[in-house]
């Protein structure tokens, strides 16, 4: 079997389109941030170097595999299920078409750095506004690991087999509004969700298609129309427009880490909080987001102190 397909299950041709960036791209840069976790079940990247996702459009439940070529950097992108259409429109958006890296001037030698060594990365626009947000909700307050458990556990339960080759349990189109809104509540338990963000994902599948027409608002609009469903506040709202807007001024606030991080990174601050990240920032202001990433790339972080976050499992109490 090919390194480049996850599982075949019926080798059906897709729709194919062939776009070329501008400049350099890196996919795992670009795409990383859609990735929730190792074991995400919506996306794989693959030896061969290509990336496939599966994400649920306002068509339906589709699966994307880009690549791309050596030499040329030519992307082919190769979609399967009725969302096929909608992902290869999107696709050159997705892959940071609408981002403009020129427009970012480092202020400091360390992020210039960064920028040198990462030419590649590009901003992603997803164009949709769930697939980024109840996995953010799912990542409020506690480890990775434990929100990433989550989402792997309620997707292969309650979400669909990807369309295409990649189909037959390798691949998962998250679950619809609908189905995340019946969830029993054990099952939300077992996962290891606490009710407070259950709740508040209960709240947002409600409100399903307000939120996804944001995706057309500005990132400060869309964030204020997140911010209206009880539980989604501005961490939550700023993880989900740097992703489905490609929001390059988006800096996530009430980060347990990043503030730590970006104060020793710019200041030799370790104990920098919200107020002093901003003030450091704000040279970087209208490309914040993107500032924040090219430290976060540099490596450069505080040594640690404290001992790491405990891991709960309410599931097992």
């Amino acid at each position: 079997m090919p390194a480049g397909v996850p599982r075949q299950a019926g080798s059906r041709a897709g729709r194919v389109r062939t776009w070329v960036p501008e400049g350099p791209l890196d996919l795992g840069l670009v795409l990383g941030p859609l990735r929730r976790g190792p074991g995400d079940p919506t996306f794989r990247a693959m030896p061969d170097g290509s990336v496939w996702r599966a994400s649920l459009t306002p068509a339906g439940a589709g699966t994307l595999r880009i690549s791309v070529a050596s030499g040329s950097g030519a992307v082919r992108g190769e979609a399967w299920g009725p969302g096929a259409e909608w992902l290869l429109e999107q696709m050159p958006e997705m892959l940071g078409a609408a981002d403009d890296p020129a427009a970012f001037e480092p202020r400091h030698r360390l992020v210039a750095m960064a920028r040198h060594r990462r030419p590649g990365l590009r901003l992603t626009r997803t164009g949709l506004v769930l697939e980024s947000l109840i996995p953010s909700v799912l990542e409020q307050k506690v480890t990775t690991d434990e929100a990433y458990r989550a989402w792997r556990l309620l997707v292969r339960k309650f979400g669909e087999p990807a369309p295409g080759p990649a189909a037959g349990g390798r691949l998962w189109v998250m679950p619809a509004p609908r189905t995340w809104a019946l969830i029993p509540s054990w099952e939300w338990h077992r996962a290891g969700v606490d009710n407070k963000r259950a709740s508040t994902i209960l709240r947002a599948v409600r409100v399903a298609a307000r939120l996804e027409e944001a995706v057309r608002m500005e990132p400060c609009a869309a964030q204020e129309r997140l911010e209206v469903v009880p539980g989604i506040g501005p961490w939550t709202s700023a993880e989900v427009v740097q992703r489905s807007h490609g929001a390059a001024d988006a800096v996530t606030v009430g980060d347990l880490h990043l503030p730590r991080i970006v104060g020793w990174a710019l200041a030799g601050d370790r104990s920098a909080d919200d107020s002093v990240m901003l003030e450091l920032l704000e040279p970087y202001a209208g490309q914040r987001h993107r500032a924040a990433r090219l430290i976060l790339l540099s490596g450069r972080v505080p040594p640690r102190r404290a001992p790491r976050m405990p891991v709960g499992d309410i599931g097992r109490l």
